[in-house]
């Protein structure tokens, strides 16, 4: 056992009996040691009750003969951080999520892993972990949260957000908002539509990298505390049986991961996380692929902020098995890819059946024939630029309309709050990138705003900055080159016109290339916005959004 380099032999009496001072027994050393790294904080909705999942996981690793040893991870709430400095932290926390599991399942070398996570940033940061050890593991989410219920009507974090918007255009009174903010967000859990946390979660079990059911089980049900303790018992199997992430998440299951990411209408940050879990396990994911992965794949549910359905409805509609059983059966999903259970993704799933046919659309009958995102290319965007299109009105597929550009999120949103945006407007955030934010922060303010205003379906925004997967409408992210490198998004000027066809993947500005050239001989690099700490050395080793934003290898 790889635990053996710290507990066997006459040099480890002294390990040995440090372990011992923690309490345990010659029996516990002498099982598999399994490392249960818990995201748990009194900060994060998503994480609150991690320590009662991960104490579920800890029963199930003790029931078959392992020994459990937890160790922390750090989380930040993306809602929270919203629209101030602190979310320049959020994505560059990943980095830190992976490396922290790196040092401690090194310096203690644990038989295998249980990663115990729930919202955005963690669960890719684990995923990365877990394939750059190579070694036994899963994951554990804590599940979704319940929707909210206001005046009848379910809702989730994306309507309180809007609903600021909503009181600005006197649309709603300060009290509504009030009660509003009351309801929205009942109870533990990642926040209840297919935003970023339950994306990954979901996608989770495409990877093959958790059991059956992880990505939708309600964080408040008993079934998530069930699903918790058989992971527990699951991981120590994988450790007898040597079945490591390497056998698991392999070309096949990052397309399955694609397949179903397209077939959900999942969060566009999916497009900067699966591409760096793939990196680590020495895989490729490009835009290209993403297009083509969409091309073929229809989207089978409208989740909120896309639709009117909620986590717990896909749960009750069938989960992620009947999706993705939808797709195997279909040829749009490779049944033959290995998985945690140690069972194929077919054999998961073989069993599953859509429930509600409104929830989980049939392959025959979907809510659209390609996938629900696209990415888009053009002058304004060689390198790529991402849309959740599934969540675009259909008369914003096609756009034409003057820029208003702003030089960061702060610049954008004080137009909006004084309602100076038109409609037909396309508004330009600049600067906001992995490099120029730095950090590239979620901007679900603005496009909130923007909905609450009631212009969703009459102004498009543009950024090389990221959206959260609460966002909805033509809101277009992850613009590369990013204005900090140079990108043409740094050369646009107020007024120009710009060209949008997602059917087409195009994202233009309505310039000649002589024009955009003169303009960029003119641009000078603007200084860093933070010179000091760990964002600073983090803009200087990140990479552009479309490889992942991952860090440059030295």
């Amino acid at each position: 056992m790889r635990s053996d380099a710290m507990k066997k032999g006459l040099e480890k009496a002294p390990h040995r009996s440090l372990f011992k001072a923690l309490g345990m027994t010659e029996q516990e050393l002498e099982r598999p040691i399994i490392g249960v790294v818990n995201s748990f904080n009194e900060i994060v909705p998503g994480h609150m009750h991690l320590r009662e999942i991960t104490e579920a996981v800890k029963a199930g690793i003790r029931m078959n003969g392992g020994t459990p040893m937890e160790f922390p991870a750090i989380a930040v709430c993306d809602g929270i951080a919203m629209n101030h400095e602190g979310m320049k932290y959020s994505l560059a926390s990943r980095e830190i999520i992976a490396d922290s599991v790196e040092v401690m399942s090194m310096a203690h070398p644990f038989d295998g892993l249980v990663l115990v996570t729930s919202c955005d940033k963690v669960v890719p940061g684990m995923l990365m972990a877990a394939a750059r050890l190579d070694i036994p593991a899963l994951i554990v989410s804590g599940g979704p949260m319940q929707s909210g219920r206001y005046q009848g009507r379910d809702m989730s974090l994306s309507n309180i957000f809007e609903a600021v918007g909503a009181v600005r255009a006197g649309k709603m009174t300060e009290a509504e908002l009030a009660e509003v903010e009351e309801a929205v967000c009942p109870g533990c859990g990642s926040c209840a539509g297919m935003f970023t946390a339950n994306s990954m979660n979901c996608l989770t079990e495409a990877l093959g990298m958790a059991l059956p059911g992880n990505g939708s089980l309600p964080a408040v049900s008993a079934a998530r505390r069930r699903l918790a303790k058989l992971s527990g018992m699951r991981v120590v199997d994988l450790v007898r049986e040597n079945l490591c992430p390497s056998n698991i998440m392999t070309a096949k299951a990052f397309a399955n991961g694609l397949a179903l990411d397209m077939a959900l209408g999942c969060s566009t940050n999916t497009v900067l996380h699966l591409p760096a879990i793939a990196h680590e396990a020495g895989v490729e994911i490009n835009l290209d692929m993403i297009n083509q992965v969409s091309e073929k794949t229809p989207n089978l549910c409208k989740l909120s902020p896309m639709g009117q359905y909620f986590m717990q409805d896909l749960d009750e509609a069938g989960g992620v098995s009947a999706v993705l059983r939808e797709l195997v059966a279909h040829g749009l999903a490779d049944g033959s890819s290995m998985t945690v259970t140690g069972k194929t993704l077919g054999e998961n799933v073989a069993d599953a059946a859509i429930k509600n046919g409104d929830v989980i659309r049939s392959v025959a009958d979907p809510y659209s024939a390609s996938g629900g995102i696209a990415v888009l290319y053009g002058n304004l965007a060689p390198g790529g630029a991402v849309v959740k299109k599934a969540g675009v009105d259909p008369g914003m597929l096609k756009h034409r309309g003057p820029a208003r550009v702003f030089n960061s999120e702060d610049e954008a949103c004080q137009a909006l709050i004084n309602q100076q945006i038109q409609k037909g407007d396309v508004i330009v955030i600049r600067y906001e990138g992995p490099k120029g934010g730095p950090g590239m922060r979620e901007m679900l303010t603005p496009t909130a705003t923007v909905a609450g205003l009631g212009l969703d379906k009459d102004v498009a925004l543009i950024t090389d900055g990221r959206f959260s997967g609460a966002t909805r409408g033509a809101s277009i992210g992850h613009v590369t080159p990013e204005a900090a490198e140079g990108g043409p998004i740094a050369a646009l000027q107020d007024g120009d016109l710009i060209e949008i066809d997602i059917p087409r993947c195009r994202l233009d500005v309505l310039l000649s290339e002589t024009e955009l050239e003169a303009r960029m001989a003119q641009w000078v690099k603007p200084e860093p916005r933070v010179t000091k700490g760990y964002l600073a050395r983090y803009a200087g080793l990140v990479t552009s959004a479309g490889t992942g934003a991952v860090l440059k290898k030295l």
